[in-house]
């Protein structure tokens, strides 16, 4: 299947058929959120990815519609941080030298454009700036797995309090954006026999 067939597949799953992604393909399609593009290459996000089926049951009542959490093989969660701290910039330039072989002080450079960007954004912005970062990742991992003839469903009809005490996130530096179900459909989901509706692209391109 080629990317074009498999993006035409694609379609938000309403309720998949409880089957268990493989781990190869699972871990095919978490790479492709790892070697997503991020901005600065800082990745001020994290991923949480639930498998048990005791946990999906917790999460089912955070949901508003829980048909994809209760049905999917796994659940993804995708964090973003509000603030960008010291020490993680830190942490960061310590695993490019490590990483590359680069002696730290040749990274300065780089460090100090970082740190000025950071510095001139507002908390707002700079959270703003890490959930459109969170939404690439959120695309590429659906990419991944239509590509891997997996399933998905984009969610972000949920509770943020209660999806946020269940996964234990502190609400004072970071956020839950977006999650991302996925599996297979079931063939009770009558929405995959329905024509994908796009702009036509007389609409939606504009060449100039």
């Amino acid at each position: 299947m080629n990317y074009l067939e498999a993006l035409s597949r694609r379609y938000s799953v309403k309720k998949f058929n409880h089957q268990i992604i493989p781990q190869e393909t699972l871990h095919n399609i978490l790479e492709s959120g790892k070697l997503s593009a991020s901005s600065l290459g800082l990745q001020p996000y994290k991923i949480v990815i639930v498998e048990s089926e005791e946990m999906k049951q917790k999460l089912i009542p955070a949901f508003y519609n829980p048909s994809q959490i209760s049905t999917c093989s796994h659940l993804i969660v995708i964090i973003s941080k509000k603030f960008i701290e010291e020490n993680y910039i830190r942490g960061y330039f310590n695993h490019i030298s490590e990483v590359r072989d680069t002696p730290m002080e040749k990274l300065d450079p780089f460090r100090n454009s970082i740190n000025q960007h950071i510095n001139q954004k507002t908390h707002d912005e700079i959270f703003n700036w890490a959930e459109k970062q969170s939404y690439i990742v959120l695309a590429n991992l659906m990419y991944a797995a239509a590509i891997e003839n997996i399933d998905s469903c984009p969610m972000e009809g949920f509770r943020q309090d209660l999806i946020e005490d269940i996964l234990k996130v502190n609400p004072e530096t970071e956020k839950v954006t977006v999650t991302l179900a996925l599996g297979y459909r079931s063939e009770e989901d009558h929405f995959q026999h329905m024509k994908k509706v796009r702009k036509p692209n007389e609409k939606l391109f504009k060449f100039i």
